[in-house]
């Protein structure tokens, strides 16, 4: 009888849950298929779904974002993680402040060289699109 490996747990969060962490979230999920169980918060809470050009940017790239409904991040969905992976630096500092100091769950920024993915957030079409190619190279740093 062979033991299966549970799936590691991963937890992308950005600024609003509503432009890079579904896409992250998605393209991880997709390409992690079994191996992960991953999901996407912000630190705040005001949209009903997925940007509509990060909709449009991941059907695209060949990612489904039209089933997406932004939550906001709690220090129980952090603990609920195994990896959690913030889009910027500006978010991992909130991150820490909300877990504390005694938080074991690891916490790092998702791209690799201490590089923040830049928010397409009221930019241009063109934005959007080079920050979903940023998420869909980095996604390999984070999957087995």
């Amino acid at each position: 009888m062979t033991t299966r490996t549970p799936p590691r747990r991963i937890l992308v969060v950005c600024l609003a849950n509503y432009c890079r962490s579904p896409f992250a979230a998605r393209v991880l999920a997709d390409l992690g298929g079994e191996a992960v169980e991953v999901r996407s918060a912000g630190l705040i809470g005001r949209w009903q779904e997925a940007h509509p050009e990060m909709v449009a940017v991941a059907g695209v790239l060949g990612y489904d974002l039209t089933v997406h409904h932004p939550v906001r991040v709690t220090a129980e969905l952090v603990e609920w993680a195994d990896l959690v992976l913030a889009m910027d630096h500006a978010v991992l500092d909130r991150l820490y402040a909300l877990v504390g100091p005694d938080n074991s769950t690891e916490m790092r920024l998702y791209l690799d060289h201490d590089r923040d993915v830049p928010d397409p957030m009221g930019r241009s079409a063109v934005e959007f699109v080079y920050c979903a190619l940023l998420i869909e190279a980095g996604a390999a740093n984070h999957l087995a």
